[in-house]
């Protein structure tokens, strides 16, 4: 149902902003605790929107820094590093 997906995505993104404004990580949850106790489904759909686009901005802010670190190795001439993704396996390789 697109609508649901939606209104469940449009909730996220002003939770999201909300969250960053007050600096209250817990937000999203409280905010799905109350969209659950009307409407579970919303409620699975909203929290799916938030950690989609929380992990988003994560990767971007990875990509943002990896490439910032190649460009300035480029610069120097020495090899472009091997992006590391924090929290995986391969970062303390």
């Amino acid at each position: 149902m697109a609508v649901v997906d939606d209104l469940a995505d449009a909730l996220a993104r002003d939770t999201i902003k909300a969250m960053d404004a007050l600096g209250d990580e817990t937000l999203p949850d409280q905010v799905a605790a109350v969209l659950g106790a009307s409407s579970p489904s919303s409620e699975e759909i909203f929290r799916a929107a938030v950690r989609i686009r929380l992990a988003e901005r994560r990767a971007r802010a990875f990509l943002t820094e990896h490439l910032q670190r190649a460009l300035e190795a480029k610069k120097r001439g020495e090899a472009i590093p091997t992006a590391l993704a924090p929290g995986t396996d391969n970062e303390n390789i």
